[in-house]
């Protein structure tokens, strides 16, 4: 709740962003995916070459095979530069394992026929909660995490 309440404001930013995009329509859902792929891409790359304590599950390949029926290719990913911090990155598993939440609610707005395995790819049964009770304890036990865990989340939240 803390790191959620630290990082309010960029989630925000970006729920209005994306908001905006008429996912029936089949050219602004493949800029929706396009702007996604280019951060979930940065975001990746990152947690790749750091060790977050967290568990995430990437989704990449998911948004490449949307982009496919569509008829898109794959963008560059956007940098994420940030520290190869496990509490950095665990701040960009948060927001990554969150938007899955985020994508089951979006999901049902995609248009008859339009490509949903990016935003269909959904926590398994507890991940989610298992994941926020890990984030609870690394608060309670080090207090510096929280601090790290906000610059990762506020930096993947801005890639959005």
């Amino acid at each position: 709740m803390r790191l959620r309440a630290a990082t309010a404001a960029a989630h925000e930013r970006v729920d209005a962003r994306f908001g905006a995009y008429d996912l029936t329509d089949r050219t602004a859902y493949g800029r929706f995916l396009i702007d996604h792929a280019r951060a979930v891409g940065g975001a990746e790359a990152y947690l790749s070459q750091t060790r977050p304590h967290l568990v995430w599950r990437p989704r990449l390949a998911l948004i490449a095979a949307d982009l496919a029926d569509l008829g898109h290719t794959m963008p560059a990913p956007c940098a994420l530069d940030l520290p190869p911090d496990a509490a950095v990155a665990d701040g960009v598993v948060y927001v990554l394992e969150g938007s899955r939440l985020g994508g089951q609610i979006l999901a049902r707005a995609v248009g008859p026929g339009l490509p949903t395995a990016y935003l269909g790819a959904t926590h398994l049964s507890g991940e989610w909660r298992a994941l926020r009770q890990a984030i609870d304890a690394r608060v309670a036990t080090d207090p510096t995490w929280l601090a790290g865990a906000k610059l990762g989340a506020e930096a993947c939240f801005a890639l959005y």
